[in-house]
This record gives structure tokens, sequence and C-alpha cells, in this order.
């Protein structure tokens, strides 16, 4: 039972409506991609399907690596999540800060209407989030250092969505870290001027803004169907075809589209490339060779950033600016 049990949390992902990669939400990301594929590329039923259910993504050599990787990374972080500071550790800190501040008193608009308190703190949480997200993606493909542990992510050359698993776990320690100071600052910041009237608007325990993040395909940034939106859209919310860009090794699309689901920093920031037709052109995924990474060897994935970050650290000079062996930098569009 034990062993079960022990099993069970390794793929407890799947069962977690907070999670990506929830059944449910994989479940209405088939679905929309079938629909996208038949309504409005006009493919007949069987050929959507065999689009989707595509046996060479999904056992390709880069997915495989994906799935080894997604347990290898879950055992990992049953070691190292105790070691990590949590959002409760940081929402204390910040509250005792503000405390200590004694600018403006505690519960300063506790007597606003308690809707109005639930929608801020929702909308707040969801951005401030998503902008931390952005924030860190960026800093992975600007800084050196933090490249040689991101370009593990995109040495896919295949996607599926257990792709997004697909992490170093330098990375994965730096995005927990990232969560619980961008969510456990929104959390002490709220209630120390509203009190205890603060609360989320969820579903499943979700809240609502993630939740129809993901109940509109938040899947399908990591696989191979390039549904797009309208350009207006896309200004605002990133689609998957736009995901798919910024995994794209043409010259083109280096260094662009690091949001999440807002397309709004990227907009604000110079980083955003609007999706372009599917039909008409084949994305190709990957690293190019003097990257020196691999899709499918783990040793190479896991210890290849190890030894650059210590390759670096060891006195070679290199430039904070920018990375130099990063996407800005390869060759012509292939």
């Amino acid at each position: 039972m034990e062993l079960l049990a022990d099993i069970g949390a390794v793929f407890a992902d799947f069962a977690n409506p907070k999670k990506r990669v929830f059944v449910g939400y994989l479940f209405l990301s088939i679905l929309i991609a079938l629909i996208w594929l038949v309504v409005l590329r006009k493919s007949s039923v069987r050929s959507a399907l065999a689009q989707v259910f595509d046996r060479s993504i999904f056992f390709s050599g880069s997915s495989l690596a994906d799935y080894k990787i997604f347990v290898i990374n879950r055992l990992f972080t049953f070691f190292i999540s105790p070691l990590l500071l949590t959002q409760v550790a940081i929402a204390t800190g910040v509250y005792m800060l503000l405390l200590r501040w004694d600018v403006i008193p505690w519960g300063a608009l506790e007597g606003a209407p308690h809707g109005v308190i639930v929608i801020a703190f929702s909308m707040t949480m969801f951005v401030v989030d998503d902008f931390t997200k952005y924030l860190m993606h960026r800093w992975m493909h600007r800084w050196p250092m933090l490249w040689s542990i991101h370009k593990v992510h995109h040495s896919a050359t295949t996607l599926t969505p257990v792709t997004v698993y697909r992490v170093h776990p330098f990375e994965g320690i730096l995005y927990a870290s990232r969560s619980a100071f961008a969510q456990g600052s929104v959390i002490s910041i709220f209630y120390f001027m509203f009190g205890d009237r603060v609360d989320l608007v969820t579903i499943v325990g979700v809240n609502i803004l993630v939740f129809f993040f993901h109940v509109t395909g938040s899947n399908l940034r990591h696989s191979h169907i390039s549904i797009r939106y309208w350009p207006w859209l896309e200004r605002i919310l990133i689609s998957p075809a736009q995901h798919q860009l910024h995994h794209s090794i043409a010259k083109r699309h280096f260094d662009k589209n690091f949001g999440v689901a807002l397309a709004i920093w990227d907009w604000a920031f110079g980083s955003l490339h609007l999706s372009e037709d599917g039909e008409s052109e084949k994305l190709t995924f990957g690293l190019d060779d003097h990257e020196g990474s691999s899709d499918t060897d783990l040793k190479t994935l896991y210890l290849g950033p190890v030894y650059e970050i210590a390759r670096r650290t060891a006195g070679i000079a290199w430039p904070w600016r920018r990375r130099p062996a990063g996407p800005s930098e390869k060759p012509a569009d292939p």
C-alpha cells in the first residue's frame, strides 16, 4: 500500500486542479484542439484525431525524455521542498515589516465592500504572479548563468503538455522561490490593509483567473497544435501559437513571447511577436549544436548546466548583460 501511495504522490499533479496537467484541463485542451482543427481548419474528424494524437510526437525521443524528467523531478521535489522558503514564511516576514513600518495603520481599508476586496485580491494575485513569471523567464534568457539552466527546457524538439515539467531542478527551485515571494507578499499586504476579510474568488479551490487560463487550453502552449488568436487579443493574452514561436529556433523568434498567460508584458517591454499561420510554416524546436545540450540524454540535461555554472564561476569572464551563446547570437534562420 505504501508503494501505491508513493506512486500516487509522483503523479498527483494529474489529479490536482491547481496544476496545469490536471486531467480535466488536458481533456478540455484535446476538445479545443479538435474543434479548432475540424471547425476552423476544415479537417475531417479522423484527420483531426490523428493529428492531435500523433504518435511521432508523443513517442519521440524528446517526449520520452520529458516523461522521465517528470518522474525524476517529482522525486527530487519530495526531498528539496522542506528546505525551501514557504509562502507562509515570506508572508509572515513581509507582514512583520509592515507592522514595524508604522506609517499605515493595520486594517486601514477593512471597511471597503467585501466584493471589492475579494475581486481586487484575486486579480492582484494573478497579475503579480504572472508578471514575476515574465520577469524570471526573461532573466533566464538574458543572463548566461540562468540560461545554462533554462536551456534544458528549450532542448525539447517536440512539445507535449508534459514539456512544462522539462526543467532543471535548479530552475524548479528558482520558480518555487519566486512563487513563494510573489504570492506571500501579496497575501501579507492585503491582510495588513484589509484585515481578515481577504478572500479569493475560486473554482474547485483555484483562483478563478488561473482556472480560466487552464480551461481555455493552457496545455496547448506546449503542443504541436498551433492555435492562434486575433492580433488584438494576442497583445493581451499569449496564444498557444505564440508560445510555440518562443520555442522556435528561427532567428526572428529569439527572445520573444516570454509571457505565460498575459501578453501585455511582452507588448510593453518590446518582446511581443504575434503568431504566424501554422499552415504556411513548420516550426523547428530545440537548440543549436553549439549549446552543448541534448534533447534525450538525461546525463547531459542534468549535469551539463552544473558543469557550465561551475566553469563560469571558476573565473571565466562573461557579461551579465547577455548570455554569450544564447538564441540572440545564434546563426541565421534554418
